[in-house]
């Protein structure tokens, strides 16, 4: 076998010269400073950024829930959503059992009906009232009038026959020592003696004719205080025309609360927005008040972001905002700081902290800032209320 033979000598490059290394230094010097210098740039504008900026992860997105609820009971005919459907506004989204509500409505419409018969019976009463105890005060007057003139007369009559009796009776005295003398005649005495009695007997009558004229008047006067009672009555049944007018207007408006109720069978979207949160099934038998479901509306949602309290010195209303949502991978939104909360969150929790009793430890606090998107960022409805962002606000 033959022997392998030694390596030949590889040639040594020749050292560089002198010159050549200057130029390779002061090429190295000059990369190193721009770097240096680049770094010093870069340093001065991440500073310059991030020193003109307040940021949270504390921070999510947030937006109207709003519930819908039963206005009516009854049983639930029909559920015409699913849950994560987007509805426009008075879409139809439950139907409940009609029947109850529609007989309740045809009574309330009979109750109307029967109301308006009897007011209108009560206000043709009022003017036949009216004319009534009017016909019958008249009437009353002129009784009194003629019984008062009766009585005058009566009176009249009465001073008569008094007067004729006394004069008959003064001419029977005359006539009596007359007589015992034969100075007249016994036929002349009888005579005047006749004519008295004729007069007593007429004053006696006139008399009676007063006691009847003042029995009269008495009547007359009963009568007329009957017939201004009549006053009363018309007041009476003004005052029931006047409850039957108000029956009407008490039973109109439970027509209107009938129709109402009716019209509550079929729940309506009052916003458009997301279902979520659906318990309703059909068949259920649901109560006033009774939640069913709830509309998020996509269109109206902010920012919430809980920035601690030192944060705030340099933080204003109006100050541009760059929101970087998790779940788009950091995408970012652009908003501005809307307001400020007016306290602490713990100052709402549950079991506020009590600093007075002693076991104090100071808590660097954060307060709620609301941000609000600017218009057509989420064109696309991507933000939900409820995903974590980090908003990053610019203070200069």
């Amino acid at each position: 076998m033959a022997e392998s033979l030694p390596p030949a000598p590889q040639p040594v490059p020749p050292a560089p010269s002198l010159r050549t290394r200057l130029r390779r230094s002061g090429r190295a010097r000059t990369v190193l400073v721009v770097a240096a210098l680049a770094a010093v740039v870069a340093s001065l504008l991440a500073w310059r950024h991030f020193a003109g900026r307040e940021s949270t992860d504390d921070a999510q997105i947030d937006g109207h829930v709003n519930p819908v609820a039963a206005r009516v009971g009854g049983t639930v005919l029909a559920v015409l959503v699913a849950d994560n459907q987007l509805v426009e506004k008075g879409t139809l989204l439950v139907r409940i059992d009609p029947r109850d509500y529609q007989v309740a409505l045809a009574r309330a419409q009979a109750d109307l009906a029967e109301n308006e018969a009897t007011a209108r019976a009560a206000r043709t009463t009022v003017p036949l009232t009216s004319t009534t105890a009017g016909s019958q005060e008249s009437a009353a007057d002129s009784d009194l009038a003629g019984a008062q003139a009766r009585l005058a007369a009566a009176q009249a009559q009465l001073r008569e026959a008094q007067g004729r009796e006394r004069q008959t009776a003064g001419d029977v005295e005359r006539f009596r020592p007359l007589l015992a003398k034969d100075e007249i005649s016994k036929q002349q005495f009888d005579a005047a003696s006749t004519a008295a009695d004729s007069a007593r007997a007429s004053r006696e009558a006139a008399e009676a004719a007063v006691r009847g004229a003042e029995k009269a008047i008495e009547a007359a006067r009963a009568r007329l205080a009957q017939a201004r009672t009549g006053r009363e009555q018309v007041d009476i049944v003004s005052a029931r025309a006047d409850s039957a007018a108000a029956k009407v207007e008490m039973a109109r408006a439970a027509l209107e609360q009938a129709k109402l109720n009716l019209s509550y069978t079929e729940v309506k979207a009052q916003v458009a927005g997301v279902v979520s949160r659906k318990t309703v099934e059909v068949g259920q038998v649901v109560q006033p008040g009774q939640p069913l479901l709830a509309l998020v509306p996509l269109d109206d949602v902010w920012v919430t972001a809980n920035f601690k309290e030192s944060q705030l010195r340099s933080i204003r209303p109006g100050q541009p905002v760059e929101v970087a949502v998790d779940a788009y991978g950091g995408r970012t939104f652009r908003g501005r700081v809307d307001s400020i909360g007016a306290a602490t969150g713990s100052r709402f929790s549950l079991l506020p902290p009590e600093n007075a009793t002693g076991n104090y430890v100071k808590v660097v606090q954060r307060v709620p800032v609301k941000i609000a998107l600017e218009p057509g960022q989420n064109a696309e409805h991507l933000l939900r209320p409820g995903m974590s962002v980090v908003p990053a606000v610019f203070t200069r």
